[in-house]
C-alpha cells in the first residue's frame, strides 16, 4: 500500500465575487481530484486551532500528525531545521523577509507594505540585497550588538538567529497578512527588546531603499527589495519520530523550507527539486518525477504545492485558479495514472492546509475541506472536492488526527 499526502497550500477560500461567488476550488477544473472525491470521503477539518497563528506553521504541523498546541514554538525553528542551521539552548529563530515598502518621502512608519516577498525576488537578486546589508558597516555592527546572525538564501525567505534571546512579550506581525497597510503599527513591539528588531528594520530600509540593487529592479518594472521584516519567531523544537508513530519512513517533496523542516524534524527525507520555486512557475515535471521516485522507495510521500497561497498573497486570482488546476492535471492525475498502471494499491489524503482569502490576501484559520481516498474502495458518496462539500461531510476538530485516518485500514470516523 502506498500513502500519498497532497497539500495545496492556501487553495481553500471564501466565495469570490469575480468568480460569480464561487470559490477558486469551485471555479477550477479538477476532474481527477473530483473523481477521488466521488469515490472517497470529503469532510472539513480545523488545522489551525485558536489562539495559534492561522498559517502553514500551525496547519502543516497539524497535518503531519503533531498537535500544534503541544509542539508549536514558532515557524522559523522548523525552517532552520530544513536548512541545517543548528539552534542552541537560548537561541531564537526568525524569518527575515525581503519586502517592498511604499516609495515616497513620507516617514517609514507611514509607508505601506506592498509585497511580503519583494515581488517574489529570488536567486542572485535576493542574494545581492542581503549582501548589501551584511556588507554595510552600520548594519553589520547592529547585528553583532543584537547577537543576531542572518543566514542568506537565494529567495525572499531569509532566516535570522538571535543568541541568548528573550522573545517573551514581543509582538511580531506576519507581513503577508497586512498587505497595503502602514508599516509603523506593525513593527515589532511590546517591550524594549522589540526595539532592537524595529531599529534593524529601519536601518535596512535606509540602506536598501536607494541601493543600486533596488534601483535596478525599479528600472526593470519589478518591486524593489527595499526593506526586511522580522516575524515567525520561535525557539528550538523537537518533534516525535514519524516511524515511531506510524511505523514507516517517507519523504517530503516541497519548495518551502517550513514543510521540509517539519519533515526533517519528524525523520522524513527532505527532497529538493531543481527549479521548484514555490510560485506558479515551479517545476511541475520535476516535482512529479520526485514524488514518483520516492513512492517507489517509501510507503509514504508528501507532495506540497505552495503556488495557490503565493498567488493569493500576490493578488493573482487567475493564477490561483490555474495553480489549483495544474495541481490536478500536472501532479495528481499523472500520479494516479502511474499508481493504477503499476497495480499499486494506494490511499490519498488531499487538502488545503488553511484558507488564503482573495478578499484580504491573508490567511484564515476556518475549517478547510479534506479528501480521503482508497483505490480499493468506492464509498458511493459521489460529489466533488470543495469547501461546500467539506461542510456537508464529517467534521474533524483536530487536524493532527488526519494522518491516523489515512493509515487506518478503513475510511472511517468510528
Amino acid at each position: 500500500m502506498k500513502y500519498l499526502l497532497v497539500i495545496g497550500d492556501g487553495m481553500a477560500d471564501n466565495p469570490v465575487p469575480q468568480l460569480g461567488n464561487q470559490t477558486p476550488l469551485q471555479a477550477a477544473s479538477i476532474p481527477s481530484i473530483d473523481r477521488m472525491a466521488a469515490r472517497g470521503l470529503v469532510g472539513s477539518v480545523v488545522n489551525c486551532p485558536e489562539p495559534l497563528p492561522a498559517g502553514s506553521e500551525t496547519a502543516i504541523l497539524s497535518i503531519f500528525g503533531c498537535d500544534p498546541r503541544q509542539y508549536f514554538t514558532g515557524r522559523s525553528p522548523m525552517e532552520a531545521a530544513a536548512a541545517g542551521i543548528p539552534m542552541l539552548p537560548g537561541d531564537a529563530a526568525f524569518r527575515c523577509n525581503l519586502v517592498t515598502l511604499e516609495d515616497g518621502d513620507m516617514p517609514l512608519e507611514k509607508k505601506r507594505i506592498l509585497s511580503h516577498s519583494a515581488g517574489s525576488i529570488e536567486g542572485e537578486a535576493a542574494l545581492e540585497a542581503v549582501d548589501a546589508l551584511l556588507g554595510d558597516v552600520r548594519f553589520a555592527r547592529a547585528l553583532r550588538d543584537a547577537r543576531i546572525d542572518i543566514h542568506p538564501f537565494p529567495a525572499f525567505r531569509q532566516l535570522a538567529v538571535q543568541h541568548h534571546s528573550d522573545i517573551s512579550g514581543i509582538r511580531f506581525t506576519p507581513p503577508h497578512d497586512h498587505l497595503g497597510e502602514e508599516a509603523g503599527p506593525l513593527f515589532p513591539a511590546g517591550n524594549e527588546r522589540a526595539e532592537v528588531f524595529a531599529r534593524l528594520m529601519e536601518l535596512a530600509h535606509e540602506i536598501l531603499n536607494h541601493h543600486p540593487a533596488a534601483e535596478k529592479r525599479r528600472q526593470a518594472g519589478k518591486m524593489p527589495a527595499n526593506g526586511v521584516w522580522f516575524w515567525a519567531e520561535g525557539t528550538a523544537v523537537e518533534l516525535p519520530s514519524f516511524r515511531s508513530q506510524y511505523g514507516m519512513d517517507g519523504a517530503v517533496v516541497s519548495a518551502v523550507p517550513l514543510c521540509h523542516g517539519i519533515g526533517v524534524l519528524r525523520g522524513l527525507e527532505m527532497v529538493e527539486v531543481e527549479g521548484a520555486t514555490g510560485e506558479l512557475d515551479t517545476n511541475f515535471p520535476g516535482k512529479l518525477e520526485a514524488v514518483w521516485d520516492k513512492l517507489n522507495q517509501y510507503g509514504f510521500v508528501c507532495l506540497h504545492l505552495e503556488a495557490p497561497d503565493e498567488c493569493t498573497h500576490n493578488g493573482d486570482l487567475p493564477g490561483k485558479v490555474q495553480a489549483i488546476e495544474w495541481l490536478d492535471s500536472r501532479l495528481v492525475s499523472p500520479l494516479l495514472s502511474r499508481l493504477e498502471t503499476a497495480g499499486m494499491d494506494h490511499r490519498v489524503l488531499l487538502l488545503s492546509d488553511h484558507k488564503t482569502l482573495t478578499a484580504t490576501r491573508g490567511h484564515d484559520g476556518d475549517p478547510v475541506p479534506f479528501l480521503l481516498y482508497d483505490s480499493r474502495r468506492d464509498t458511493g458518496r459521489g460529489g466533488v472536492y470543495d469547501e461546500s462539500a467539506g461542510e456537508s461531510g464529517p467534521f474533524v476538530e483536530n487536524g493532527n488526527q488526519l494522518l491516523g485516518m489515512l493509515f487506518s485500514d478503513e475510511i472511517s470516523f468510528q
